[in-house]
């Protein structure tokens, strides 16, 4: 059951519409959903931070099996070169069904278990080269998604009174990502077709992820703030005394 939950969440970030959408290009919504997370972008109008409320759905399809699970998002982008997207440190605060942590500052990973008293601790660079795409390299990519994937609309395009759907499939081979549905907020594509604007209103409202084998994990944020100035502290985890390291290769391979 750790195993599947961890999984799923690495299969993260992102679930899913028709009327209303017409006047609405393709385009406008990925530049939407793209922009706040662009270096070149204007720093008043990056998204540096964001704190969430989140629920999570994973269907594991090889016993018919659903889970939930619910807590705290933390994400903090560090703005890398021009041409690139930002990098992200995340942490996620699992309250139910089990209290768990996964944590990033960027370079190392921690998955938390405080009932079992082990750290899984993983090296993100490491993990990205022997696996290529991957859901770690998607979390910190969020700028460059139409880089690394194939966007398309979703069906249908518009979902009434929340945002509109778009499908994702990886340019590269992922053992992980199958496709990727997201339902970016009608309200920020209206701020940028209207205003030219962004970085006052996350563009992400759910996502669902899809893998080769079937398994799906939606993801859906709610009371998200933006631009909170985080503190890195935040995104390192302070191994409490007596809980035990584990290698990663013996717990779950990613």
């Amino acid at each position: 059951m750790l195993k599947g939950l961890v999984t799923g969440l690495l299969l993260l970030l992102f679930i899913p519409g028709i009327s209303g959408a017409a006047e609405v290009e393709l385009s406008d919504v990925i530049t939407a959903l793209e922009t706040p997370f662009k270096a070149q972008t204007k720093k008043s109008e990056q998204i540096a931070d964001f704190s969430a409320d989140f629920s999570q759905e994973s269907h594991i399809a090889s016993i018919d099996r659903t889970q939930h699970g619910q807590g705290i998002v933390q994400f903090k982008f560090k703005v890398a070169a021009a041409e690139k997207s930002s990098q992200a440190k995340f942490r996620w605060q699992y309250q139910e069904p089990s209290i768990q942590e996964i944590i990033s500052d960027g370079q190392m990973m921690w998955v938390y278990l405080p009932e079992n008293r082990q750290v899984i601790e993983s090296d993100i660079s490491q993990i990205d080269a022997q696996q290529g795409e991957n859901p770690v390299t998607f979390l910190s990519g969020l700028g460059n998604l139409s880089q690394d994937f194939s966007i398309s609309w979703g069906f249908p395009r518009l979902i009434e009174s929340e945002g509109y759907l778009l499908q994702l499939e990886p340019r590269k081979e992922s053992r992980f990502i199958q496709k990727i549905e997201i339902v970016v907020s009608e309200e920020a594509v209206n701020m940028w077709l209207k205003k030219n604007k962004t970085g006052e209103i996350f563009p992400i409202l759910s996502t669902l992820v899809t893998d080769p084998n079937g398994n799906r994990t939606t993801i859906k944020f709610r009371n998200v703030r933006v631009n909170q100035k985080l503190s890195d502290k935040l995104f390192i985890f302070d191994r409490p005394e007596g809980v035990e390291v584990v290698d990663p290769a013996e717990q779950m391979s990613f």
